[in-house]
């Protein structure tokens, strides 16, 4: 029997966890009907090794950003690096960015800045922009609007586990919620509910790999493999088959992540 094809739009392959494993992991992945994946660099120092381990493996994009836990300590990210990181073939979005209150505060306007100079990239390199969001609701949802009303564009709220009424506003400006392992936790009902409400055609997958494993391997590592047990859960939601679920989220990630499909036609 044809696996159906589930896309991970959102893991860690450069991330030690996989150190000396990442031959096996993308084997079983695959074995798992998740044939396509998205590595995102965290980091802008670390961004050459996340592209070559792009570029080594097809089925494999990547997307680059400064994540917000580390907005005070690196950097601060430039449009014009952004931009030409962009021009990289197999380089597919902007970020993780974002906003996360719950363990660096202190580094709220950092974050602020950080955030609205990759909004801009995604507006000027017309890729989605990938966010991070924790503890900081409000501030997430007036930003996003904010630079949407300046300019359009497309964006992925990664790994959704906030409010029912961030859920709302940023799907209200057109843009997707990711599901991740949380969404299989037995205590994650009011997050099934809020993915549940949502339109189908919104929805991407994704494992956080090598964290937040879905049931059944919670507490262990995570790996894009896994992503298919987050896709059964999907499927139970929306009342539909795990082959049709898997291929409305992959044709959402088509959508959402043109530049992969288009790299992969090439």
């Amino acid at each position: 029997m044809t696996l159906p094809e589930i896309v991970d739009s959102h893991c860690h392959l450069d991330f030690p966890d996989f150190e000396g494993e990442l031959p096996r992991i993308i084997d079983a992945a695959r074995a798992a009907g998740v044939r396509r994946m998205v590595t995102i660099c965290t980091r802008l120092k670390n961004e050459p090794r996340v592209r070559a381990i792009a570029e080594a493996h097809d089925g494999v994009f990547y997307a680059a950003g400064t994540h917000p836990m580390s907005a005070a300590e690196e950097p601060m990210a430039t449009l014009d690096g952004l931009i030409a990181l962009a021009a990289h073939p197999k380089f597919v979005g902007i970020g993780e960015t974002g906003l996360d209150y719950h363990y660096t505060a202190d580094s709220a306007e950092v974050q602020k800045t950080s955030l609205r100079i990759h909004i801009r990239a995604a507006q000027e390199s017309g890729l989605p922009l990938i966010i991070h969001s924790r503890a900081a609701d409000d501030d997430m949802a007036q930003i996003l609007t904010e630079g949407f009303r300046e300019k359009p564009y497309a964006c992925v709220m990664h790994c959704f586990s906030s409010s029912a009424e961030l859920a709302r506003a940023t799907l209200d400006l057109g843009f997707y919620l990711s599901m991740s392992g949380i969404a299989t936790f037995p205590k994650s009902q009011e997050l099934r509910d809020i993915f549940a409400a949502a339109p189908l055609d919104r929805i991407l997958l994704e494992t956080d790999s090598p964290y937040l494993a879905p049931v059944p391997y919670r507490g262990k590592r995570n790996e894009p493999a896994y992503t298919a047990f987050t896709a059964k859960t999907g499927a139970q939601l929306f009342g539909l088959t795990e082959a049709e679920f898997a291929a409305a989220t992959t044709a959402n990630f088509d959508r959402l992540f043109r530049k992969a499909r288009v790299s992969e036609a090439a």
